[in-house]
């Protein structure tokens, strides 16, 4: 079967990208099923030069394809049985930041570059890594040439966080001209796998080796923080507001805290998928106890919005068969995503004299998915940063790396976990779910 490419495209050929505005960092399948999309919309909306340069961090795995491929893939919108295909092409470059760095960095340092958008997961957000360093480098050559710099990864407080670690490498006068706006991004782009390979040859009649599959919802939500001009995300669907903030919360807590207890519950009970986790017996209720008792207390929403209505949309996002988003994928790097989506419910539930009841579960589960077994005895593998640690310290609570401080001296929390623990591996998550009931 022939490739895509622009020659084989045909009629559902994009056109051509315009001249770079935007570097990202970070070619993963998130990006180019949600930033990627959001600015090919604005560009067809209101123009302007913002093609998006993507850089590869290490993996050559989709930079390869997409180069192969002019820089055209399809993005499947997957709603049940119907499938909805789109072919983007808005990159204008494509690059590998460890084979080409010096490239990458005159890039970065490219006045007409005004936006660098990065996808690189918890992991990179700490001084000395490699994207880290790659995007320091560039910046110190735009000689006050202004840019934004926009987090879309799934941190509290992303853009401060960013503007902190920069801050520390090239000083308090970078912020003269550049702009860190927090922002909250949204959509479930499951890994591409051979059935979604197979699924974008039946639908486009061409092989696609950069396809990703993803679910109808999408948003994206950025504070007004662009010194160098930014393309028009809010007439594309982007909500660009003054605080991030609430919706921050509700993302980190009501859609990813819930992700996360339906991937470690789960995969201990042998579920390989996250719908089919969901439509576990007991399951729905006991993650709708989650949100309302345990979530919904710690937030404040956005007005008009309910942390339950807003926990419930997310429940129903989840049980979208067709994404086949795998419960082993959304559980790794679980001590770099459950500080933010777990232990800030559980601490703000402590501080006010309560015991988060669902939470707690949660957490035990996650500490059983750490000992590396499934209910069934199935291996389970661990695939996180702090693997060898966790899988060798005594007491999984005084790690600070993971904790903060007074989980470890809380001693009614220990009690609790201690009592989830025990009925997990007495009766493993169906068993303990049935106690519930």
């Amino acid at each position: 079967m022939e490739r895509l490419s622009r020659a084989t495209a045909g009629d559902v050929a994009p056109a051509p990208a315009p001249a770079t505005g935007i570097v990202h960092l970070g070619l993963g399948a998130f990006h180019r099923a949600h930033q990627a999309v959001f600015t090919a919309d604005a560009i067809a909306e209101a123009g302007g030069d913002w093609g998006i340069a993507a850089v590869a961090p290490r993996s050559r795995a989709v930079l390869d394809p997409l180069l192969e491929q002019d820089l055209l893939y399809s993005v499947l919108t997957l709603d049940g049985e119907r499938v909805t295909p789109r072919v983007l092409g808005v990159h204008s470059r494509a690059l590998h930041a460890a084979s080409e760095p010096e490239a990458v960095e005159r890039l970065l340092a490219d006045p007409a570059v005004r936006i660098v958008t990065l996808t690189v997961t918890e992991k990179a957000y700490r001084p000395g890594s490699a994207v880290l360093d790659l995007l320091v480098r560039g910046l110190r050559a735009r000689a006050g040439a202004p840019i934004a710099l926009v987090s879309c990864d799934n941190l509290p407080s992303n853009g401060r966080r960013l503007r902190e670690l920069v801050v520390a490498e090239l000083g308090p006068s970078i912020v003269d001209s550049t702009g860190f706006p927090s922002t909250m991004v949204d959509r479930i782009v499951p890994a591409s796998t051979d059935a979604t390979y197979a699924t974008a040859r039946d639908v486009l009649g061409l092989e696609d080796r950069a396809t990703v599959g993803a679910e109808p919802f999408s948003a994206w939500v950025l504070e007004d923080d662009f010194p160098g001009g930014r393309p028009a995300w809010d007439l594309a669907g982007a909500v660009v507001t003054d605080d991030v903030g609430p919706w921050e919360g509700l993302k980190l807590r009501a859609v990813l805290g819930v992700h996360s207890a339906l991937a470690y519950l789960g995969a201990l009970a042998g579920a390989p998928t996250i719908d089919r986790s969901l439509a576990l017996p007991g399951m729905r209720d006991v993650v709708e106890r989650f949100i309302a008792t345990d979530i919904a207390p710690t937030l404040c929403p956005p007005e008009g919005v309910t942390v339950e209505r807003f926990g419930q949309s997310a429940l129903a996002r989840f049980a979208n068969a067709a994404l086949r988003h795998r419960t082993l994928q959304v559980a790794m790097d679980g001590s770099q995503k459950l500080p933010q989506r777990l232990l800030g419910t559980i601490a703000d539930r402590r501080a006010a004299g309560s015991m988060p009841l669902y939470a707690t579960l949660v957490l035990a589960a996650w500490m059983r998915f750490v000992r590396g077994s499934a209910d069934d005895g199935t291996p389970l593998p661990l695939d996180d940063p702090l693997a060898d640690r966790l899988r060798s310290a005594p007491d999984l609570l005084a790690l600070d790396a993971v904790f903060p401080p007074g989980f470890a001296d809380d001693t009614e929390l220990r009690k609790q976990l201690a009592e989830w623990t025990g009925a997990l591996e007495r009766h493993g998550v169906l068993g303990t779910l049935a106690g519930l009931r």
